[in-house]
């Protein structure tokens, strides 16, 4: 994407079946744990460049030894930082087999040697990231089953709905967040389930030392979770660990954010991209399972497995962003449904360069639009082959030698013209010095494009907004002389901000929604601007299930492909030689493409909770209020 946009976050959870003396006997290390949740991490790298953190826990250790190790770290080398950190735990005992190998006196003597370990990768938002906004979260206590550990990769859209219910229970929140509130909300049940079991067994005689004991066998998880999350509004995959063991993956009831899991007699793993267990375990593709929507996989602390149901499931909307960009395309399905995406979009660019395959060169931004690329290639060749088919199946008279060699002949011309140069320091403060650096950050290959003669079409994932086209990529492309640019974004307009996890939230960032609002003006219907504003401030009154995306109204009175023209005139720079057309994804090819993904709100303004539909307004109501501000906590 040549406009990297940043989302929260990548999730890693391993929990050992087996005692550590088994791992060092197998695989020669006790630390197989730690070595596995450190490929899980880097695997899934692309997730977080802010922060990271680990945390682990040791199973049935004595009284009065620590048993809950953390550590986090900021920055883009956080996750190096962190294993660092680990290995120098390990610094004056590696070269003494008989302590590094001696299992039990690991456990005893050396945090971060447990049975249970937890991995974060972190992206932060609109600023806010400092140490202390780095996962995992601690909610500590003297009682081993009330201690819980968190981490995860989730927004909840009534934050302050959360806070007001945290208040009613007498809690005073330190910070207004949503991380906060999910700590304290389960923090909160977990606490009451113990208290339950607590008196239970108290009443039936038990000593307090055996009541810890059977709290930890009887905890009931999947009610804890039931009744946390029962007013969440939100998109989150949530690991959690309480302190005694069992362990928890929840994920929201639209399945907004991804859960991938695997389990045998050894191991139980859970991440947020699926080729991160395939690389790290060898594991094949389909031994590995999505948490389903509204549930939670969860591992007691005596490796008990199940994935239990603790909110209804609603339809189906997974984040088809998910598809388009973050997710790493070495992942098989993604990739073929990028690829998909590619070839969907060959009708709208062979119509656009007038079917000139002799005068056009196709080649995309670097570097996550390349599979969509190929299968953009793909779909170009099948076209040629099918009009080669057809000529010479229905041509009446015979053809000449000539014609027919350059019919076998024809083929797209395909080139790698944009190059991704080494990441330029904008060190210079002055505004104009910056935006000239900016514009050095592509480099292009000379000596392809026949000026003022060729088509040039470039792919990317997507335009958000379009600055990176304008200040950059366009001006260099105009050098090498092409008569016409056709920039192709594999997918649809972003219209809508996301308020599920992805750092898109302010409307005026949108180049869509600024081309909306140029179109409304210049026809004389501004009107519609103030009267979807006056809806949207009556809607603050409104119970939030009642509310609807009053922002469709913006760009209701356009086509699709009006709002294509007026982003095209936007984002063209001044002084262009070239004409500058823009396509956009279809929304019915991105579900041909990616069908079990529905999720497109920033596309459609489909929201999957009620929380979107509030976040969307008051998103707009700080545009037109001038409020530099997202619309959620």
């Amino acid at each position: 994407m040549s406009e990297a946009i940043k989302h929260e976050c990548g999730i890693a959870l391993i929990r050992l079946l087996k005692p550590l003396s088994f791992y060092q006997q197998k695989y020669g290390t006790a630390l197989y744990g730690l070595n596995k949740l450190y490929l899980l991490m880097e695997k899934q790298h692309n997730r977080g460049q802010d922060g990271a953190g680990i945390a682990t826990i040791k199973l049935d250790v004595t009284p009065g030894n620590r048993y809950i190790s953390r550590y986090r770290a900021m920055g883009s080398n956080a996750v190096s930082e962190i294993f660092e950190y680990v290995q120098k735990k390990f610094a004056d005992i590696q070269h003494t087999p008989e302590l590094f190998e001696n299992t039990e006196w690991l456990k005893e003597h050396v945090s971060f040697t447990g049975e249970v370990l937890m991995g974060h990768l972190r992206y932060g938002t609109h600023g806010k990231n400092s140490i202390e906004n780095c996962h995992p979260f601690l909610r500590q206590n003297n009682w081993m089953s009330r201690n819980l550990v968190i981490a995860g990769n989730f927004n909840m859209t009534n934050v302050d709905e959360l806070l007001e219910q945290l208040f009613e229970l007498g809690q005073h929140p330190k910070e207004r967040a949503d991380t906060v509130t999910v700590l304290e909300k389960i923090g909160h049940f977990l606490d009451a389930e113990n208290q339950f079991l607590f008196d239970n067994f108290k009443a039936e005689g038990f000593s307090n030392a055996e009541i810890s004991r059977l709290i930890s066998d009887n905890l009931d998880v999947a009610k804890i979770l039931r009744r946390s999350a029962k007013t969440w509004d939100g998109g989150y995959t949530i690991e959690g660990i309480f302190g005694h063991g069992d362990a928890f993956v929840m994920r929201d009831p639209s399945g907004i954010r991804p859960a991938y899991y695997y389990y045998d007699d050894e191991i139980v793993v859970v991440t947020s991209e699926r080729p991160a267990i395939q690389t790290a375990f060898n594991v094949a593709f389909d031994a590995i399972k999505e948490i389903k929507p509204g549930h939670a996989l969860i591992i007691k602390k005596n490796g008990e497995i199940s994935e239990e149901q603790f909110k209804e499931p609603e339809e189906h909307k997974s984040c088809s962003f998910e598809r388009i960009y973050f997710s790493r395309g070495s992942d098989a399905a993604i990739y073929g449904e990028r690829k998909q995406l590619g070839r969907l979009l060959c009708p709208q660019i062979l119509e656009a360069v007038n079917y000139d395959f002799k005068n056009t060169v196709f080649s995309f931004i670097p570097n996550t639009a390349e599979v969509a690329f190929y299968g953009m290639v793909d779909g170009l060749h099948k076209h040629i082959k099918k009009y080669q088919r057809d000529t010479l199946l229905n041509r009446a008279d015979k053809i000449s030698d000539t014609e027919l060699e350059e019919m076998l002949s024809l083929e797209p011309r395909v080139e790698k013209i944009a190059i991704k140069d080494v990441k330029l320091r904008t060190f210079i403060t002055q505004d104009a010095d910056r935006q000239d650096m900016v514009s050095h950050v592509y480099d292009t290959t000379y000596g392809i494009i026949n000026s003022g003669q060729d088509n040039l079409v470039v792919i990317d994932d997507s335009i958000v907004r379009g600055t990176t086209l304008k200040q950059s990529i366009l001006r260099i492309l105009d050098r090498l002389g092409p008569k016409k640019i056709v920039v192709v974004s594999s997918a649809p307009q972003i219209r809508y901000p996301d308020c599920y996890g992805i750092d898109m939230s302010r409307m005026g960032e949108f180049v869509a929604f600024e081309a909306a609002i140029s179109l409304l003006k210049e026809s004389g219907r501004e009107h519609i601007i103030w009267e979807t504003y006056e809806k949207c401030q009556a809607s603050l009154e409104m119970n939030k299930e009642d509310v609807e995306n009053y922002i469709k109204a913006i760009y209701d009175p356009f086509t699709d492909e009006e709002i294509a023209a007026k982003i095209a005139q936007i984002i063209s720079p001044k002084n262009v030689k070239a004409e500058i057309k823009v396509i956009y994804q279809t929304l019915d090819n991105l579900h041909k493409a990616c069908p079990a993904h529905l999720g497109d709100w920033y596309f459609s303004g489909n929201y999957p909770t009620p929380g979107g539909n509030k976040v969307v307004n008051r998103a707009f109501m700080n545009w037109v209020e001038g409020k530099n501000q997202r619309a959620y906590v």
